[in-house]
């Protein structure tokens, strides 16, 4: 109990000082003047008690301390020996390996024991971010960039790849200022140019066909041979009959006989008939099939639409380009 209030002894006295500096609003100095007679009590100790005096006072103490731990923090770490370094390399190629043939979630353990063993390499951190994306995890491959940043701030790709995160979270103005930083550090990369591009696209301006996908709607609709297409695929008399039915389905049931004693005929006795449902499930089935033949006619007829679309869609998301594992 000695120590116990020996430390209590140093809190009322730093409390005391701190009565007396002046700096407190009358309400701080009362509660604080509270606070000092319940120590008291509790510990049945009194600042004229000098025999529990110690001989720093609770500032010098926490100052002292939390230099120290400065210092524990600067230090630099143990480096790992030549065979736990080539240990580490193993597991990064295994784990490269294992990113070729997509299977991810192998990969991020390889690498997270390569980090276990040599802790300081920015590249085993920036192939786990890569595989981080891949498997979905944007916060985690955030994560494992900011650590090959700091160990690495000339590190190109791990910039690169940390765009690539923040755009997967729609976080397109941070994303831009990476993709310019691995720009900065690697100039010739394409793949930086293209999602730099990407991103500056959707920070700057607020496309009225996202909901398409990116698609140019105003373009496709311009476009003789798509409406062609449209206008054949309309005028077939069984996709009218289809909608026809789909229509009639959805607006059938909203009619019905006016409050009180409107003039329609009373339904005849017996179990009332099911309400109508918007589209039963072998009218949208056929319309399915409708789409299909649809886009299977405009691939045969004009699959140079087709190829624009598919790179209109290509070309609104990011990549992460053909590049090796380092």
């Amino acid at each position: 109990m000695t120590d116990n209030k020996r430390l209590a002894f140093s809190i009322i006295q730093f409390l005391h000082d701190q009565l007396q500096s002046g700096t407190l609003s009358s309400d701080a100095q009362e509660s604080l003047e509270v606070a000092v007679q319940c120590l008291e009590t509790a510990f049945e100790v009194s600042t004229d008690d000098q025999s529990l005096a110690v001989p720093m006072t609770l500032p010098e103490i926490f100052t002292s301390a939390t230099a120290k731990s400065q210092v524990n923090n600067n230090s630099t770490p143990n480096s790992p020996t030549e065979e736990q370094k080539a240990e580490a390399e193993r597991l990064k190629s295994d784990g490269n390996d294992q990113m070729k043939v997509d299977n991810f979630a192998a990969a991020v353990e390889f690498y997270s024991k390569a980090i276990a063993i040599n802790p300081q390499n920015a590249v085993y951190y920036c192939n786990r971010a890569a595989a981080y994306s891949k498997l979905g995890n944007y916060a985690g491959a955030v994560q494992d960039c900011e650590r090959a940043i700091s160990i690495d701030p000339n590190y190109s790709k791990a910039y690169g790849r940390m765009g690539l995160a923040l755009a997967s979270l729609n976080k397109h103005t941070e994303a831009v200022s990476y993709y310019k930083k691995a720009l900065e550090l690697d100039p010739d990369n394409d793949t930086y140019k293209t999602n730099l591009k990407i991103a500056e696209e959707k920070m700057d301006t607020s496309s009225p066909t996202a909901g398409l996908g990116g698609v140019d709607l105003a373009g496709l609709l311009s476009n003789p041979g798509f409406m062609n297409m449209a206008s054949s695929l309309m005028n077939n008399p069984q996709v009218q009959q289809l909608m026809s039915g789909m229509m009639s389905g959805a607006y059938g049931g909203m009619g019905g006989g006016g409050a009180g004693g409107g003039g329609g005929a009373a339904p005849p006795p017996g179990p009332a008939p099911a309400a109508p449902s918007a589209a039963a499930p072998g009218d949208l089935s056929r319309l399915i099939q409708a789409g299909q033949q649809f886009a299977q006619q405009m691939q045969q007829q004009n699959p140079e639409l087709i190829e624009q679309l598919r790179s209109q869609m290509r070309n609104q998301t990011p990549s992460s380009g053909n590049e090796e594992q380092p």
